[in-house]
């Protein structure tokens, strides 16, 4: 099972579950952990080879990296601690993994907070992933992880996010980075899938102006997508959360609890 945290509130029953992108772990939100501590139950989690969900030689994940395992490995967090439903925040890669989840497990989620998500690989993208597929086996991975974290976050004051996702990919091993890296085979369809189709579940997307990557898509789904908000956080790149938190926190939480106020 993964490691994971979890924080209770004393008179709340709603839970928020954190869910980090790859080469990171849950201390990325480190800058969160205060302020939504005050309003929710707080499920903090390492996915697997990340943080402290380091497999051992009996238990070693199997070899199934998929988007459908590792999406299993968060439900059997929340069956094993009996928490029914969810509203769920990610970062980067972690956002695929909330809405894989919320399409095979829908009554599972209240909502989805999306930070920084990743919908489309537009050709840059698909050029590095290609690249690095390529690379996988014979460069580092450090040097291949410090160079994407560039192309994704180039700006000086991006900085911060780039050392702090760099910091965390060093505790990975080359070999578990490689188990992640073939996930990208998967990326493409079910990318086009979850843009092509409406979940229907609230959604707020909270997106940096300097997002280049993956900022213009995110504005053409949410106009098909009915239940879906967008809130760009200017002079901020990809990590939205590490690198504007004040914002991010102050307009997650508010989300959350309109939410709660509707229902």
């Amino acid at each position: 099972m993964l490691h994971y945290s979890k924080y209770i509130h004393e008179t709340s029953t709603d839970w928020v579950t954190f869910v980090h992108g790859a080469g990171g772990s849950s201390s990325i939100w480190y800058k969160q952990l205060r302020d939504f501590k005050k309003h929710f139950n707080i499920l903090l989690l390492d996915l697997r080879g990340h943080g402290n969900s380091k497999p051992n030689i009996k238990d070693a994940f199997d070899e199934k990296y998929t988007f459908d395992s590792i999406t299993e490995d968060i439900i059997e967090v929340l069956d094993h601690e009996g928490i029914e439903q969810s509203h769920f925040i990610g970062i980067s890669l972690g956002t695929i993994l909330i809405r894989n989840l919320a399409e095979n497990h829908s009554h599972r989620v209240k909502s989805m907070v999306m930070g920084g998500a990743i919908m489309k690989l537009n050709f840059r993208s698909q050029v590095l992933m290609r690249l690095g597929i390529i690379c996988k086996s014979i460069v580092p991975y450090l040097w291949l992880y410090k160079f994407f974290a560039f192309i994704i976050m180039p700006n000086k004051n991006h900085r911060e996010s780039r050392l702090l996702f760099v910091r965390e990919a060093k505790k990975l091993y080359q070999k578990e980075f490689v188990r992640w890296f073939r996930l990208t085979s998967e990326i493409n369809p079910l990318l086009r899938f979850f843009r092509a189709v409406d979940i229907q579940i609230p959604t707020l997307y909270i997106m940096g102006g300097e997002d280049y990557l993956f900022l213009p898509t995110i504005k053409k789904v949410i106009k098909s997508h009915m239940d879906s908000t967008l809130y760009v956080v200017e002079n901020c790149g990809h990590v939205v959360n590490v690198e504007q938190p004040v914002v991010f926190n102050e307009q997650v939480i508010q989300y959350l609890n309109n939410l709660n106020t509707k229902r």
